[in-house]
């Protein structure tokens, strides 16, 4: 995936990646009760995400389902950052954690194996 989600799009899809196919009138129920969303602001932003290619809507019920994986857009988000914010130098990012002490023994250890897996 190569298209930049926002985050009330994000929203949309935590759901159909925590649930699979789900109805939009589902996602609306759901997106009022987590965050108050009118059922028209939900389907105008399941609209923007059909028209990035992240979700496909089939008839009848209008059963959503992402066309994208939450690790997809993970990468793409994670380049973007390291592009915006640290020069393009992965390396930089991880100096900027390590530097906020953010990153508890396990994390440490876990960093470890992926560099010696590089």
């Amino acid at each position: 995936m190569e298209t930049k989600l926002y985050d009330s799009e994000l929203k949309v899809m935590e759901i159909l990646w925590k649930q699979g196919e789900v109805t939009a009138k589902k996602i609306a129920e759901e997106l009022d009760r987590q965050i108050g969303w009118s059922k028209t602001t939900t389907y105008t932003v399941i609209k923007k995400c059909i028209n990035k290619g992240a979700i496909e809507r089939k008839k009848p019920n209008f059963t959503c389902r992402p066309l994208i994986s939450k690790e997809e857009a993970q990468k793409y988000e994670t380049r973007e950052l390291i592009e915006k914010m640290y020069d393009g130098r992965p390396d930089q990012l991880i100096a900027a954690l390590i530097g906020e002490k953010s990153l508890d023994q396990a994390g440490i250890l876990r960093l470890k194996e992926l560099v010696k897996d590089l």
